[in-house]
């Protein structure tokens, strides 16, 4: 579909395989090994996590493009890009693969900016509709990512209730927002406007990345929520105005989406976003985003 349209008019870059040093930054050299192995003979890590042979290289390209994007991004060549790549990787954990996820490719591409782009703070926004697990873990500690996630709950993979604010030095940088199943458009808008945002602009990071994944769409076969296309555009305006007020590029990187229209059309709708900026829309905070402003705000100046 992106084709189809020229890319809308974006520079489209070929992804380059990733320097094992930055993978190592993340994972440690077991587990990579134990991805390397495993696709050379075709096994799963488990039901969810198949491999085949490809799967090696697939993986080093897209974990290799989410750092080359950053790299443009904090080297001002572009305010605003998209890595769609997959393997997908929040799932990921530092030495665990998992659900669908071999490396996990935002938290590469984040330590990656803090590690060697000057990069002090990174604002990781998680809108697929599973808990990034293994976002949250890498960064469980660290004072230099605030990691957001929006997801369905009680669901796979059994992680992120709203609890879980993180550890140690790390305390309160995890927000975790869980929503039940059938939650639509308002919650979803809410949650980011009066959660998300304020935390983040309080937080200001020189780099804002969002976990993209688009299985909340009401046409996915894999979840039970209900946001529409439009609705992923709205998302990506908030993300893109708050790294605009910011002076802070903003980015998308692929994660899960599994009805291939839905996936292209909010992909697109996305990136529309990304580009065009506009206000976003403002909602009333509903019950939900009240009661999680009554947790977050214990460590953020959240108020309603």
């Amino acid at each position: 579909m992106l084709d189809r349209r020229d890319w809308l008019g974006w520079e489209r870059r070929q992804a380059p395989e990733v320097e094992l040093e930055r993978v190592e930054a993340v994972h440690p050299r077991s587990h990579i090994h134990a991805v390397r192995e495993t696709s050379a003979r075709g096994g799963a890590f488990d039901l969810d996590t198949p491999t085949s042979p490809g799967s090696w290289e697939a993986a080093l390209h897209s974990a290799g493009g989410a750092c080359a994007m950053v790299e443009a991004l904090l080297g001002g060549e572009a305010a605003t890009a998209f890595c769609a790549l997959r393997p997908p990787g929040h799932h990921a954990e530092p030495e665990r693969a998992m659900g669908f996820c071999l490396f996990n490719n935002v938290a590469i591409a984040a330590r990656h900016a803090l590690d060697s782009l000057g990069a002090e703070r990174v604002f990781i926004l998680d809108w697929d509709v599973h808990h990034g697990n293994g976002t949250n873990a890498t960064f469980y500690e660290s004072p230099q990512v605030l990691y957001v996630s929006l997801h369905q709950w009680p669901f796979y993979p059994g992680s992120g209730a709203i609890s879980d604010v993180g550890a140690g030095a790390g305390a309160g940088f995890s927000i975790n927002l869980p929503v039940p199943a059938g939650s639509g458009e308002e919650t979803w808008l809410s949650l980011v406007e009066h959660i998300a945002i304020p935390s983040a602009r309080e937080f200001r990071p020189d780099l804002v990345l969002v976990s993209a994944g688009y299985d909340g769409h009401r046409d996915d076969p894999i979840a039970d929520c209900e946001l529409r296309t439009s609705s992923f555009g709205e998302l990506a305006r908030h993300a893109r105005a708050l790294a605009h007020g910011l002076g802070a590029p903003v980015a998308g990187v692929l994660e899960g989406g599994y009805d291939l229209a839905a996936l292209a059309s909010s992909v697109i709708a996305t990136m529309e976003a990304f580009a065009d900026g506009g206000e976003p829309p403002s909602l009333g905070p509903d019950d939900l985003t009240r009661a999680a402003a009554e947790r977050v705000g214990q460590h953020w100046p959240v108020s309603l």
